[in-house]
């Protein structure tokens, strides 16, 4: 297991913490533990996604490596005070009364569960339910009401001034004024204050504070009255459950130093990491939530199959990359070439091969056959949002494939014919040929129906390349941009040879010859 793909790499890391993975190095916990974090004030998205699929190669990875049991939870941090309303919930009024509140002491405003974080809660298991992913549910405020973080937490009040220290150079003048690790629940409001802690008492596991009205009272830590600050709790969480290996994003890179140094304070080792980059929208900008810049999970798999999305997640954690529309076709081709290469690959290429960590190293026998660049292009030809007439095309140029038979194929016309009529109809722009490009085509057509019944791929495209060569385009990439502008309103094409077989050569000349006398293609 020699592979340098990152997720073995990442592996690897985890097996060095264990001392090398044999029998001194099995956890007390007995397993290894995975986390990856969740804030459910909002619902789950293409972040969430990225970090848990993610984190799943790495896990698959270690499971290669090593036999120690391994579990993966997925941790809500749903006793964080409300900070903002959402904008895209029902009931905002309602919502803006509740501020400060624990997500789960907040009524839901869809009126479906028992409060809002259970609502977002169940939210998050049905997404991350959807894809398949192993994992477990973890809940703040069941862990800090059912006592399960009480020793770490007490652990927290020992090393106070410690903890308190690292923080306060990380704060403003009037931050550091008032900071204290915890956050008591105020017993009367139900809100969590950021109030002055004016003593401790580590004995008696208590904490006084100063409220709003300028009151004092005295609070357990333990038990639900309090909760940690945001890298306390971190540093904490780590601490009580065991975490051997978390991810996280470029902006928490000092959150990660800092929530590592709460847990050396609190005798504990930090569980490896892995600092992934932010996605970016088609302009280079931060893709943000509130904005709405970004692609949304729902957008991609109405336009692709899922694998498709595991594989962009897959590629280059570590750069920053553009998450728009335009970029969904290539990665679903991508997908689809490198599932056709895991079978005839030997074991050491199939490890870095991204359909192995796709599929935990068994990606689907079925061949899609027809890549989905040559379906969209088909759709957009035939200017058709029907199924029917797709399959009628795809099963002429493959006699033995039906919807049934053939369910990979099937699922891609599907997504082309989506993502034809959202995305490429609207920005379809076809334009007239001049009168070099009008001869070009004629002789185009010409030699088209000159090649005998049943002519393959290859020899359409030799023929095509052969009268772009003929005509003074200047180079060959302005012959197919041509095409492409003419018969398809596209800058952008399919390689002609292939989509000429699959539509057909006595379609393909008609549409030519359609082209040549100035007929609107788009109709």
């Amino acid at each position: 297991m020699e592979s340098r793909a990152w997720p073995f790499e990442e592996a690897r890391k985890i097996l060095d913490r264990l001392g090398g993975g044999g029998p001194t190095g099995l956890p007390g916990k007995g397993h290894v533990l995975f986390e990856t974090g969740y804030g459910p004030s909002g619902l789950p998205h293409i972040g969430t996604f990225a970090e848990v699929a993610r984190t799943t190669m790495v896990r698959h990875a270690f499971a290669r490596l090593s036999a120690i049991p391994t579990r993966l939870i997925a941790f809500s941090d749903d006793m964080d005070g409300l900070r903002r309303v959402p904008d895209n919930i029902p009931n905002r009024e309602m919502l803006a009364e509740h501020l400060g509140k624990p997500l789960t002491a907040i009524p839901d405003p869809f009126g479906t569960h028992e409060s809002f974080g259970h609502h977002n809660n169940a939210r998050l298991k049905g997404f991350l339910d959807e894809f398949g992913f192993d994992y477990s549910f973890e809940s703040a405020t069941e862990c800090y009401r059912s006592g399960r973080f009480d020793e770490a937490l007490l652990n927290v009040l020992r090393h106070y001034d410690e903890i308190t220290e690292v923080i306060l150079p990380t704060l403003g003048p009037e931050r550091r004024a008032t900071y204290s690790p915890f956050l008591p629940v105020c017993p009367r409001s139900g809100r969590v204050l950021q109030a002055p802690v004016i003593a401790r008492d580590g004995d008696a596991g208590t904490i006084t504070y100063e409220d709003e009205d300028g009151g004092t009272h005295e609070v357990p830590v333990t038990g639900g009255h309090c909760k940690l600050q945001w890298k306390a709790d971190w540093a904490m969480r780590w601490v009580a459950l065991g975490v051997d290996y978390e991810m996280s994003g470029k902006d928490l890179i000092e959150s990660v130093k800092l929530s590592g140094r709460i847990c050396r304070i609190l005798g504990a080792k930090p569980p490896e990491g892995f600092t992934y980059e932010l996605f970016l929208d088609e302009n280079g900008e931060k893709i943000s939530k509130s904005r709405g810049n970004g692609l949304a999970v729902e957008e991609w798999l109405r336009y692709a199959p899922a694998q498709s999305l595991s594989l962009f997640m897959y590629l280059s954690p570590r750069k920053a990359k553009r998450l728009y529309f335009d970029i969904i076709p290539r990665h679903v081709d991508d997908y689809l070439s490198h599932v056709a290469k895991f079978a005839r690959q030997e074991v050491p290429e199939r490890l870095a091969n991204p359909a192995w960590h796709i599929h935990d190293g068994a990606p689907p026998q079925e061949e899609a056959r027809l890549s989905f660049a040559i379906l969209l292009n088909l759709a957009s030809v035939c200017n058709t949002e029907d199924r029917a007439v797709l399959w009628g095309f795809v099963s002429r140029y493959l006699p033995e494939a039906t919807p049934e038979s053939a369910p990979v194929l099937d699922s891609l016309v599907g997504h082309a014919i989506n993502y034809y009529r959202d995305i490429v109809k609207p920005a379809k722009s076809y334009r007239k040929a001049n009168e070099m490009e009008r001869s070009a085509l004629s002789d185009l057509a010409g030699a088209l129906e000159a090649l005998p019944a049943g002519a393959g791929a290859e020899d359409i495209q030799a023929q095509v390349y052969e009268v772009g060569k003929r005509h003074p385009f200047g180079d060959l990439k302005s012959w197919f941009r041509a095409l492409y502008e003419i018969l398809l309103g596209q800058t952008h094409g399919p390689r002609m040879g292939s989509f000429f077989v699959l539509y057909g050569l006595g379609e393909t000349v008609a549409l030519i010859r359609r082209a040549i006398e100035g007929e609107d293609l788009a109709g």
